[in-house]
Parts: C-alpha cells; sequence; structure tokens
C-alpha cells in the first residue's frame, strides 16, 4: 500500500539527555525516522532536549525544538504546530511514554493528532506485564511465573509462591534501573523499597529468576500487511542475569541448533503479529541449555538499544524502515541498498559487540555486572570468525588493551581466578583468558561462570595460537595465522619480543596485509556495491578504490565520560561538508550506536579498530589527500603523532601545533611568548619532583595527566600526604610515561569559548561562563550563554587572548580555550585543546554557526574571510541558554557523586528562554532535576563553609522551605537566628530521633545540600548521604554556585511573605 498523503505534517518526540540505559542509539534512530520521513516529502517537527546529538541539529527536521521532554512542554509544542501525527517509536523509553501520556490526558484527541506505527493499544499489552503475560498465556508462548505488586508486603507473597530467587523489574523504567535478584527475605525488602519507589506507576514485576539460560534476542519488524522478518538475532555471551547490553554479544548466535532458532524466530514472529506491531521491535528470549525449554522474557514495541547494533551488524536500517511503516508503506515497497525490506538479511561474517564501562573512571565503583545497565557506551569488531572479531573488539574499547590479556591477572592462582569468575564482572573474559593459559579445563570455566562452552573453547584457541607463535618465532606460516585469527602486531610483537613497525614490516615484506570485505545484508547473493567494509586476512578485495580525491576522517570511538557523542556530531558534520566540497570522504570507527557508523552518511564507511595499525592499513588503501583527526576526541588526536612518522599528512592543526598545545613546556613557552598568563605549574614525573613543585607554588595545587580526556584523574590536592596517594595511582594507572601537571589552584570563575582559525584569523561564535567555579570540571558544570556576571573587561580580554592563542599556534580548524578569572578580574589560561571540544554543538545549535562545518572548510584550505567571517567574536544573542549536566549516578553503586575536576556526566541537557531564571528552569528540568516550589531542604556543611551556607539557608527558608541539618550545622544556623530541625548523623544511635539517611530515604526532603571537608577522615559520612540521595532520586548539591542556581530558579516562582511592620522597618 502506497504512503499515507492524508498527513502532511509529522512530529518525533527524541529520547533526551544521554543516561545510561538510554545513550546514543536513540540519536541515531531519530535521525534516520527524521531524515526517512522527510525523504517521503512530510514536514517533521522535532522535539529533544539533548544539545550534544546531530538528532537536534536543524539540517535533521523542518523544525527542532530543544525544550524539557515534560508532558507540560511537549503539550505545548503539540498546540503550537498542531501535527497531523506523532511517530512513537523512535525516543526510546522517554519518547514512548510521552506519546502514552499525551493520549491519556486528552491532548491527542483535543488537537486530533494521531499516533502513527504501532498502535496504542498495542504499546499498552506489550508494556503492562499482566496483559502481556495473558497475551502470552493465551498465544501458548512460555512466560516466567510471576506476580505485579504495588507494595513490599504483596511482593513478599508473590515470591514465597513463586519461591527463591527471584528477580525484580519495575514497571516503565529504562535500562533495568532498580531491578534486581533477590535469594532470600533480607535482600528482597531492599531491592523492593528501591524498586518501588523508581517505577512511575508503583508496580514492580516479581519473577521466577532463571538465572544460568542463554539470553537470545530477536530484531523484527512488521508492518500493517502482516508481512513480519527477522533481521537478525543476537546471543550473549554471559548467560541470563547479566543485562544484556553489559554483555558480550553474537551477531548472529552462534550456539542455536536449527530447531533452536526456528523455534525463537517462529516465537518472536507470532508474538509480533499477535501485538500488531508496526515497525521495529525487540523481542528477548531465555533458553535452557539443557533443553528446549524458553521462555519470553520482553517485548520492546518500539525501536530499542539493539536495533542500533543490528542495524549495523546487518546493514539493515531498522529505524528508517520503520519511519515509512508508521505512514503506511508496506516491507516490499520500501528499497534498501540492493533488496527490498521484505528481504531478510544473511550474514557471511560474525559481529562482536563489546560494552565500555566507567569503571575505569570510578576505581571504587563496583565493578560486579547484573540486571541494571552499566555500560555507557560500545564497540564492534566484524571478522570472519568469532576470535577475529572478539580480538577486534578488544583493541576497539581504548582501556589500554590490545589484546585477550590484562596485566592484573598475571600472577594469580588458578584458585585465585577460579574464585573470581563466578561474578559476572567487565573484566571476567580476560581472567578466563589467564585460567586457560594456566592449563584449566574449559569446561571447568563452563560450569563456574555458565558461560557455554562454545565460547570458551574460542577463547582457547586464541591461548592455543600464542603458544604457536612463541614456539615460532618471526615465522611467516604463524604469523599469517595469528593475523587471520585477529592478533594484532601489538600483541605478535609482545610475544616475539620486537617492536610493533617491525612486526608491521615483516608483513608488508611477506604479502600478508588484509583485505575488505562489504557488510551487504544479503551475502553476496544479490550484485551489489554497499561501501560499508571490515579488514579480514582473506583473499579478494571488496573495497573499490576510486580515483576521486579522498580524505579519510577518524571517528571518536566508543561513547565514554569524557568523549561522549558530541565528537559523532562533529564527525558527521565534517563528513558532510566534505562530501559538498567534491571530496570523497572516508570514515573509520567502531561504535555501532552512533550517526557516524551509518554507511549513508559517508562515501566509504570502515568498522575497524582506532589503532594506528588497522587505520594505517585504510590509509595504505585508499590513499588519501591527507587525514582529519580534530573532530575524533582524543582517540583520533592521539593517532596524529604515528600517523605522520608514517608520512601520512594531517589536514588542519599540523601535528607540531597539536603537541604545542599538548605539552606542558612548549605550551607554557608559547603562553610566555604571547604574554598571556596562566596559574604557575610544572610538570613532574616522580613523587619527589612533584612534592618539591607543590611546596614551591603553595597548596591547594591542581594535579593532573597529560594526553588525557574528560578531567581523567585530575584532582585537586591540598597537602604532602594527599599528593603522595595521588602520585602513587595516577602515574601507575593513567599516565605511564607522560607527565604529571602540578598547578596552583585558583579560586575563580571558569570560562571557555570555542573558536575557529584559518591560519591568519580567528572567529569566536561565543562565551560561555560556568555558574560552579573553578575545580569542577567543565563538562560537570551548568554553562551559560551568553555569559552573564563578568564585566566587558573580561569579555575584551578572552577574546584578545583567544584570537592571540589561534594565530600564535597556527590553528587550523577548531580549538577550544579554558580560562579562570579571579576576584581582581585577573583572566587566566587553565587549558587549550586544538581539536572540536564537548561544547562544539551546543555552541553551534545556540549561535547559528555550523562550527565543524567552517572548521572543515578552514581545514581544506577555505579562508573564514572567503567563507563570510569577520575577525573577533559574533554579536551576543538576546536568548539566554544553559547547558545543565546529567548524571547516571543511580546505575552505579558506590561511586562518590561529589563534582570535582574529574568528569562524572554522562549526558546534557538544553534550556532557552529570555531571561536566566527561565531558561535555568528548563534545564535542571530537562536534566532530571525536580524543582518543587515548596519542601524541605537538608544541609550537612563542612566547618570552612558554614559562612556560605547560612547564607543558602536564609534565602530557602525566606522562600517557605524548611531546614533540615546535622546538629553541627544546625547549631550554627540556629545560633543565627533560623528555624531548623535537627537530624541525628549517621552512627547516632537514639532512638526518638531519625538520622539524617532516614529522612531521604522517606521522602522528607527534596534537596541535600553537601559540602566536602578537606579533611579526609570524615568523608565518609558526606559519601552515605551523596549516595543515598542518589538511589533515592534526591537532587544532591555539592557545590553552593550549584545551588545558587537552583535558589535563583525556586526565587523567581516564588512569592515572598513580610509583616508590615518589617516593611515599614525596611522604608
Amino acid at each position: 500500500m502506497p504512503k499515507r498523503t492524508d498527513i502532511h505534517k509529522i512530529m518525533v518526540i527524541g529520547s533526551g539527555p544521554i543516561v545510561i540505559g538510554q545513550a546514543a542509539e536513540f540519536d541515531y534512530a531519530g535521525t534516520q525516522a527524521c531524515l526517512a520521513l522527510k525523504e517521503e516529502g512530510y514536514e517533521v517537527v522535532l522535539c529533544n532536549s539533548n544539545p550534544a546529538t546531530i538528532m537536534t541539529d536543524t539540517t535533521i527536521a523542518d523544525k527542532v525544538y530543544m525544550e524539557p521532554l515534560t508532558l507540560e512542554y511537549v503539550a505545548k509544542i503539540v498546540r503550537h504546530e498542531r501535527p497531523d501525527a506523532i511517530l512513537p517509536g523512535i525516543g526510546g523509553q522517554t519518547g514512548l511514554n510521552l506519546a502514552m501520556q499525551l493520549e491519556k490526558k486528552g491532548i491527542l484527541q483535543e488537537c486530533q493528532v494521531e499516533l502513527l506505527g504501532t498502535s496504542s493499544d498495542s504499546i499498552r499489552q506489550a508494556e503492562d506485564r499482566e496483559e502481556f503475560k495473558e497475551l502470552c498465556e493465551r498465544l501458548g508462548e512460555p512466560v516466567l511465573p510471576s506476580g505485579i505488586a504495588d507494595s513490599i508486603e504483596t511482593g513478599l507473597e508473590i515470591a514465597e509462591s513463586i519461591g527463591y530467587p527471584v528477580v525484580l523489574r519495575p514497571a516503565f523504567t529504562l535500562g533495568g534501573t532498580g531491578g534486581g535478584f533477590a535469594d532470600d527475605e533480607q535482600g528482597f525488602r531492599e531491592l523492593m523499597k528501591n524498586a518501588l519507589a523508581l517505577s512511575p506507576t508503583h508496580q514492580v514485576l516479581v519473577e521466577k529468576s532463571i538465572k544460568g539460560y542463554k539470553e537470545i534476542e530477536y530484531e523484527v519488524i512488521r508492518d500493517k500487511n502482516d508481512t513480519a522478518i527477522t533481521v537478525c538475532n543476537m546471543e550473549n555471551l554471559d548467560p541470563v542475569g547479566i543485562h544484556t547490553r553489559d554483555s558480550f554479544s553474537e551477531c548472529p548466535s552462534q550456539t542455536l541448533t536449527d530447531k533452536e532458532y526456528q523455534m525463537l524466530r517462529n516465537s518472536a514472529l507470532k508474538i509480533i503479529r499477535a501485538l500488531k506491531i508496526e515497525g521495529g521491535c525487540n523481542v528477548q528470549f531465555a533458553l535452557d541449555p539443557h533443553s528446549f525449554q524458553y521462555y519470553l522474557i520482553e517485548v520492546n514495541p518500539r525501536v530499542s538499544r539493539s536495533s542500533a547494533l543490528a542495524s549495523k551488524a546487518s546493514g539493515y536500517p531498522i529505524a528508517r524502515v520503520s519511519a515509512k511503516i508508521g505512514v503506511g508503506m508496506t516491507l516490499d515497497e520500501i528499497p534498501l541498498a540492493n533488496t527490498p525490506a521484505a528481504f531478510e538479511p544473511a550474514l557471511d561474517y560474525v559481529v562482536t559487540k563489546m560494552p565500555g564501562f566507567p569503571f575505569y573512571k570510578f576505581a571504587d565503583a563496583d565493578n560486579r555486572l547484573g540486571t541494571q545497565m552499566k555500560a555507557t557506551g560500545e564497540v564492534m569488531g566484524v571478522g570472519r570468525t568469532i576470535e577475529e572479531s572478539l580480538l577486534k573488539a578488544i583493541r576497539s574499547l581504548e582501556i589500554g588493551v590490545n589484546h585477550l590479556h590484562m596485566a592484573k591477572f598475571d600472577g594469580q592462582s588458578q584458585e585465585e581466578l577460579m574464585e573470581y569468575i563466578p561474578k559476572g564482572t567487565d573484566d571476567r573474559i580476560y581472567a578466563i583468558a589467564e585460567l586457560l593459559r594456566l592449563g584449566c579445563a574449559s569446561e571447568k570455566i563452563a560450569e563456574a561462570t555458565k558461560i557455554d562452552v562454545f565460547f570458551i573453547r574460542k577463547l582457547q584457541n586464541i591461548i592455543l595460537e600464542e603458544n604457536e607463535l612463541k614456539e615460532h618465532v618471526r615465522d611467516e606460516g604463524a604469523l599469517y595465522a595469528a593475523k587471520k585469527m585477529g592478533f594484532s602486531d601489538a600483541a605478535i610483537a609482545k610475544l616475539w619480543q620486537m617492536e610493533e613497525e617491525e612486526v608491521f614490516q615483516m608483513r608488508q615484506k611477506a604479502g600478508i596485509v588484509p583485505h575488505y570485505k562489504m557488510i551487504d545484508s544479503c551475502a553476496a547473493e544479490f550484485d551489489s556495491y554497499i561501501p560499508y567494509f571490515y579488514a579480514t586476512y582473506e583473499d579478494e578485495n571488496e573495497s573499490i578504490r576510486s580515483d576521486r580525491q579522498k580524505i579519510i576522517v577518524l571517528g571518536s570511538g566508543p561513547i565514554r565520560i569524557g568523549q561522549g557523542v558530541e565528537f559523532d556530531y562533529a564527525t558527521v558534520h565534517c563528513v558532510m561538508t566534505l562530501r559538498e566540497c567534491g571530496y570523497e570522504a572516508i570514515v573509520i570507527n567502531n561504535n555501532p550506536e552512533t550517526v557516524s557508523t551509518d554507511f549513508s552518511i559517508s562515501d566509504k564507511l570502515y568498522v575497524e579498530p582506532l589503532t594506528i595499525e588497522d587505520v594505517m592499513h585504510v590509509v595504505d588503501l585508499e590513499q588519501p589527500l591527507g587525514v582529519i583527526v580534530q573532530f575524533g576526541g582524543q582517540t583520533a588526536i592521539n593517532l596524529a603523532d604515528q600517523l605522520v612518522k608514517r608520512g601520512v599528512k594531517i589536514l588542519g592543526t599540523s601535528l607540531e601545533n597539536i603537541d604545542r598545545a599538548e605539552d606542558r613546556h612548549a605550551f607554557e613557552k608559547m603562553l610566555h611568548k604571547l604574554n598571556i598568563p596562566q596559574p604557575t605549574g610544572e610538570t613532574a614525573v616522580t613523587v619527589e619532583e612533584a612534592l618539591v613543585i607543590a611546596n614551591k607554588i603553595g597548596y591547594p595545587v591542581l594535579v593532573r595527566p597529560s594526553y588525557v580526556l574528560g578531567g581523567r584523574a585530575m584532582e585537586i590536592v591540598h597537602n604532602d600526604a594527599d599528593l603522595k596517594i595521588y602520585m602513587a595511582t595516577a602515574v601507575k594507572e593513567i599516565s605511564h610515561d607522560a607527565p604529571i601537571l602540578v598547578d596552583k589552584y585558583i579560586v575563580g570563575k571558569e570560562m571557555e569559548i570555542d573558536a575557529i582559525c584559518d591560519g591568519e584569523q580567528v572567529y569566536i561564535p561565543g562565551i560561555m561562563e560556568h555558574i560552579e567555579r573553578a575545580g569542577i570540571h567543565s563538562g560537570d558544570s551548568i554553562s551559560v550563554y551568553p555569559a552573564q556576571t563578568v564585566s566587558q573587561k573580561v569579555k575584551d580580554t578572552i577574546v584578545d587572548y583567544a584570537i592571540r592563542i589561534g594565530k600564535g599556534f597556527h590553528f587550523i580548524g577548531l580549538y577550544n580555550i579554558q580560562f579562570i578569572i579571579d576576584k581582581a578580574e585577573q583572566v587566566y589560561v587553565l587549558e587549550v585543546n586544538p581539536r572540536s571540544s564537548r561544547t562544539v554543538p551546543f555552541l553551534s545549535k545556540i549561535t547559528g554557526v555550523p562550527m565543524s562545518h567552517v572548521a572543515t572548510r578552514c581545514a581544506l584550505g577555505h579562508s573564514l574571510k572567503e567563507q563570510g567571517y569577520t575577525e573577533g567574536i559574533r554579536p551576543e544573542s538576546q536568548r539566554v541558554f544553559v547547558k545543565a549536566p546529567v548524571f547516571s549516578f543511580a546505575k552505579l553503586r558506590s561511586v562518590d557523586t561529589v563534582l570535582g575536576p574529574e568528569m562524572k556526566s554522562t549526558g546534557e541537557a538544553l534550556g532557552g528562554d529570555v531571561t536566566l531564571e527561565k531558561a535555568l528552569y528548563k534545564a535542571l528540568l530537562a536534566s532530571g532535576v525536580k524543582i518543587p516550589t515548596h519542601g524541605n531542604v537538608l544541609l550537612t556543611i563542612a566547618d570552612e563553609d558554614k559562612e556560605e551556607g547560612l547564607l543558602i539557608a536564609k534565602r530557602f527558608s525566606a522562600i517557605g522551605y524548611g531546614i533540615l541539618a546535622t546538629k553541627g550545622t544546625a547549631d550554627y544556623l540556629q545560633a543565627h537566628g533560623l528555624y531548623v530541625k535537627t537530624v541525628q548523623k549517621i552512627d547516632a544511635h537514639e532512638e526518638a530521633m531519625e538520622n539524617v539517611l532516614d529522612v531521604i530515604r522517606k521522602g522528607y526532603v527534596n534537596y541535600v545540600i553537601n559540602t566536602m571537608s578537606q579533611k579526609k577522615e570524615v568523608t565518609m559520612d558526606g559519601f552515605l548521604i551523596r549516595r543515598v540521595a542518589a538511589e533515592n532520586s534526591v537532587s544532591c548539591f555539592t557545590s553552593f554556585d550549584t545551588a545558587n542556581a537552583m535558589l535563583k530558579v525556586l526565587e523567581s516562582m516564588n512569592f515572598t511573605t513580610i509583616s508590615m511592620n518589617e516593611l515599614a522597618d525596611a522604608c
């Protein structure tokens, strides 16, 4: 049936800021859907609050609204725009829940808007646990014995009737939030309380635990003609019990018999037909490894997290096809690159997806994996075998590992390792590899971990190949076999005790080089050419080199805290610009979640690890004019040096100038030459050097490693003892050979700019001011444009320094500078990044300057003047914009939520309006902070902060908020005339009074303000307060500046109360 002509304007609701559980995959899905609808001639209106992504770029939809994703704001847009329809299944759980709320509240009926694709009844049937269970029972599909509980008591009754262990799943949450396994009543009570609080419907599913079963997912798609196909299926390496996104996944499944495969496929298709799903859908199964017994775990009646991986793994664009099904098209009418969409993809390769975790950033975090998702990103490796794809995925992760080997397990005994592996952890696979090296039987490991022995034997193959290499040093046959299995040159060099470059040269001489195969969705059944490739050591190269002028753009690898989707945004813009300018744009990246790894974006896409070896193979084949590294974050910048050594031209800022900004001594020398002040400091490699420097410049000092991203391991240190501890850990874990930077910590206001330089002139779209004072990472602070509280003199100085730096360092393209302004309005330069930064998408969108586009043209030799930009700063906007950070602390147990120089946020949200207060309100609301106009605030303030705490408390009291405080803080506030309710400290045992954790858990307080003492020993109480606040969804501010910003919003929403007598006194 042809597409619908009775609708013209369609609204797409995005998924909001990136959090653990709902990340860039929905940006990819939303972008695909918007472009697909525009391609069919519809007007597209997009509503989303995330400034970091390509989805909210004005080129993606006809109208882009960046507003908080709450019912109030989305309803306002619906009433204003009057779309004919809404596409609900593209924006993850957030978008789906909002569409359902709009219908429930009668807004869709009032504005005569229909839901496209899967109907709301079908969505309810799939999302509502009881309705879904009834449907499955009617169809004869096995579901787990379970019950719905709305209280702890009901839950306990259900658990008793099912029998422990049980699993808890709160309704309408994302990424398994609040879920978990309970083995007994005590564990159940603890989990259930949190789960009930996190479910918006106050409902929790309690079901039989099937830990140890295989977890299999099917990505299926159906149209309204009832044509339904399987796009692909995926099998998790880990058994049920670890969230599917936190596990290694193999696509297609590897251990199913044909009978099992067809049985689950038939079940998946039966269920989506019964639910009348229209579009993409994800069906999860648990399969008993010892029988044909299976259970349906859940159905997501929308494009899911797995859809991005399935799309990239199969070359089948699920979100794009789903959008077209939504407007009435059928699978046989939708053309793909080489087949109609009704053709089931066939894969002649293996894809391994590996999750990336934030544990490297949070050493204290609990790295055990469970039903609650913890991964921040993922990579995919593609090869002809499991071994090859797995090893490619391992070296794509950028965790300092280039092979199936992690140094931390060296020297451990079999007993220690056997004790470690039953727990699912982020590094379990490396412990298993070490056991195999020690000769442990694969069956014994399979029994301990419940991982299928098939996968353990695949790991064993890698270990056996290591032994072959050790026995046949410099042997060409052994070298070829190892490369075919996916070994990196670095891993071979280590086994052969030689340099990596030596192995590379030896291979080149022997003609052992990879060939590129195509991901074409049909296993070469049809004659086709899809420019989407992976490397493997086989014959015949399917990547045909054209005679056009080519430029390679390096992506930024997996999304992680400190290097997020902002770099994908910049990469996509760069590629679009290159294509507009007539160049062949080639992308190398390995992240299946993002838009840059969609083969329709670039002329050619290589899914490869971002290591010098893998990048050089593509360079050797394609012979580009040059490589662009400035949009791929620190990942790409760190490759620049090795690329230049191998004779590759870097387009944009030269390696010499990149190093001048990244190398401490060269940087200081250049700033001195340009007469620009910076905080006093020096570099140290040893503990002794660091102590001498710190005592010379005076504490507190800011210490950080060089050549890192996201403020990795940055800390403010107050004394010799803490500095010794810092040096011992930072040098060992992060910095290795690179020196540690030791600077004087200046208390002041932090500001930053992103600028573009063509080598001769500089253009600055705007200056951003951070609400939190210096010392909190720029990615974690609330950022405001235009700057609100600094004088014109300071702004002029910033512009002057930015222009001097751009010209002095001879930057070509983007660069970012962070400044500190002290009380005397002295401006210091804190750091300069010679690349695209996290704030480029935010600044581009709010100023209307397409920074990545302009910077790419500069790198190609087009001057700023030629592009219509004159030197200096763009006039300030009248509208105020605020970027607020978004954290995923509830997902990461044991992580301290206190903010400091090391970045902790996973995403960001935007608020824009005519005043700072209104923009702040929107940004905080969009970032998930609740803003009640009355309530209670709990203060636990360090002694050195009491005066500042008093001013905050007085302002809360003036707008009618109740004040609660621990004894020391309460006494101080009461002595200054405030009414305060005292709560006990954690270790107090007076029965009559509730302690500080109880008042948070019981929901008595709306906000917690907790500042940290510089005395390390009193921080445990503060840590527990912050953790309990995070786990109970209570906003906790560890900086007075953030609390101040919050108060500004509350004060603007409140009316004041004053007696007439006081008024007379005031007069």
